[in-house]
């Protein structure tokens, strides 16, 4: 529907201007630039609506008025700015919008022959035939482990927002670089390897001598050193020594951390792997927090920071009107989260300068970040206006807030575990296993399209309880039913090659598609560059998955009310074969840009 939308701006622009010249108004000609196309409440209004309430001003006249005359003057000029309007429609006057019941022969040929002729590539352009975020460099930081424990569900909902964010806004057109700031020092660290040391080192226990996943094995002490400093209160004072030992390079100390940050990175790397999250580039805290130090002790020479009495480092945050100020280098000299993340962020832009940055991080951290934006841009680095901080709520389970120090989060490699395995019995119990070529691949396919689409289809900002049950149904608003949709048009195509039937070419294929089914159909289907474009400039995920849901439905319901392989006539048979496989194409797409993986049979 691209070309039809940037024609009836066109349209429009040129009747404005013949309307402002008419009365002769001076001044700047309206930019076809400023024409707005919305949907109207209701389809029998029309398929797009343009307000006129921008032009009441310049035009000096009401908007209902305006709107009548544009539609007059389209109406008498039927070549207006080079272009046909009866090819795209009717243009009629609804109060102070001019709205546009398009001509459908033309707009099913149009988009559905861009749909096939892109293929993959379909979403990518506007409505120029250009990459609308083409020239716009994006750098996102998503994950953000610890290496004192397995990433978790919490992980996983930052992961799918990442790497989905990252999908968009390169389909968009944008160059996207994606970066992941491995925790791997501080005291939480050094609190797993007091545990190891305590209770692991001695017996020379290791992952593999207990038959554990890395990651998970140094989870584990985590947890053991919890459960140990509340019956040792000596401990974290232990912890807090042996941080300070690190810091001055201690033999001893960073052989253990290196050990033990091993195993946390190759297990969290697996899960990686598995769930199809990757990065151009890793950072590592112990790499960038002396940079942020050094940072700091610049500043305060400069007066843009304090000090306490005690030693400590601070900086005033009453312009930003907190009552609180914050520290940025402890009074022993360590450094901070803060302090990490200043040193990181000007790492980062020295590697790879970029028009934004993009931290998805949980809302808990929104007062961090704005301190972090504060003190960068005190700093005098312009480009700390070009932050922007994808806040996202926690999620719980139904039993409740998870905890790492206590043991109670749910890891996510036993959550697509246990996914994965309800997948099995579901198709076992359906009796499809000697249907498919790989039980387990698909299975674990169909578990991590649950976890994405469950966890990207609330809006980011939202607080949200997963329910792995819920996920899994192959019915409803789901990454499963959305992939059963996908197979179901797979198999349709797969018999239709069968019998050797093609889809017709689009041109015939427009002449035919005369139902409402088919009609909400197409225009949906046109509907997804401007939907990929929308969910990158809101960094929104969930916008994508509405759309899919959508689409999915209305398959659905053409599905049922217009037979393909069994239409009445071999025309009408190959014209509605096309509109299934160009369903499927925007499928796909769309699909990708969600982490849901693409099955052509279940």
């Amino acid at each position: 529907m691209s070309n039809i939308k940037n024609d009836s701006r066109i349209l429009i622009c040129a009747a404005l201007n013949m309307f402002k010249t008419s009365k002769g108004i001076s001044g700047d000609e309206i930019d076809a630039a400023s024409i707005q196309l919305e949907n109207p409440p209701d389809p029998d209004m029309g398929d797009l609506g343009s307000p006129m309430f921008i032009f009441a001003k310049v035009l000096r006249t009401a908007p209902p008025v305006i709107a009548q005359n544009v539609v007059k003057i389209i109406s008498e000029n039927k070549n207006l700015a080079g272009i046909d309007s009866c090819s795209i429609g009717e243009f009629v006057a609804e109060g102070p919008y001019v709205n546009i019941k398009l001509n459908k022969v033309s707009a099913i040929k149009t988009i559905l022959n861009r749909i096939y002729s892109e293929g993959s590539g379909y979403g990518s352009f506007d409505e120029e035939g250009k990459k609308p975020l083409a020239g716009r460099r994006v750098m996102v930081e998503y994950s953000s482990p610890n290496t004192n424990k397995p990433l978790h569900l919490g992980h996983m909902r930052n992961d799918a927002l990442g790497e989905s964010v990252s999908r968009i806004l390169k389909k968009a057109g944008a160059e996207v670089f994606k970066v992941n700031i491995i925790n791997n020092r501080g005291i939480h660290i050094c609190k797993s390897m007091l545990a190891y040391k305590l209770f692991h080192e001695p017996k020379g226990e290791t992952p593999e001598t207990m038959g554990m996943k890395s990651d998970h094995f140094v989870g584990q002490c985590y947890v053991e050193f919890d459960k140990y400093s509340k019956e040792h209160p000596e401990a974290n004072k232990q912890a807090e020594s042996m941080l300070l030992a690190w810091e001055s390079g201690d033999k001893n100390i960073h052989g253990i951390w290196e050990r033990m940050n091993d195993w946390a990175i190759e297990g969290i790397k697996t899960t990686y792997d598995r769930t199809g999250v990757s990065f151009d580039k890793l950072y590592y805290e112990s790499e960038t927090y002396l940079k942020g130090k050094k940072e700091i002790l610049e500043g305060l020479e400069k007066g843009i920071f304090y000090k306490e009495e005690d030693g400590s480092v601070w900086v005033d945050l009453k312009p930003l009107g907190m009552d609180k100020n914050k520290v940025l280098l402890r009074k022993d000299g360590t450094s901070l989260y803060m302090t990490q993340d200043i040193g990181t962020a000007i790492f980062r832009h020295d590697d790879w300068p970029f028009n934004q940055l993009v931290y998805v991080v949980a809302s808990e951290q929104i007062h961090h970040f704005k301190v972090l934006f504060y003190i960068l841009k005190k700093l005098g680095y312009e480009w700390a206006d070009k932050l922007y901080h994808l806040s996202y709520g926690l999620v719980n389970l139904p039993s409740g807030r998870m905890k790492s120090r206590e043991g109670t989060v749910v890891d996510a490699d036993d959550l697509i575990d246990q996914l994965h395995a309800d997948a099995v019995e579901e198709i076992k119990t359906k009796g499809r296993e000697d249907e498919l070529d790989d039980v387990d691949d698909v299975a674990e396919k169909v578990a991590l399209a649950a976890l994405n689409y469950y966890l990207l289809q609330i809006t980011p900002v939202k607080d949200m309880l997963f329910n792995p049950e819920e996920s899994l149904s192959f019915n409803g608003n789901t990454g499963p039913y959305l992939q059963y949709m996908g197979a179901r048009i797979a198999s349709i195509l797969r018999k239709a090659q069968e019998s050797n039937i093609l889809p017709s070419e689009t041109e015939a294929a427009s002449e035919c598609l005369t139902s409402k089914a088919e009609w909400d159909l197409v225009k949906s289907l046109g509907a997804f560059p401007s939907t990929v474009l929308k969910a990158a400039n809101n960094l929104d995920p969930s916008l994508m998955a509405t759309y899919l849901y959508d689409i999915s439905k209305l398959f659905g319901k053409f599905y049922q009310s217009c037979p393909i392989l069994g239409a009445e006539t071999e025309v009408l048979q190959r014209a509605r074969l096309l509109l299934a496989k160009c369903t499927l194409t925007v499928l796909k797409n769309a699909m990708e840009l969600v982490l849901i993986p693409y099955l052509d049979k279940m």
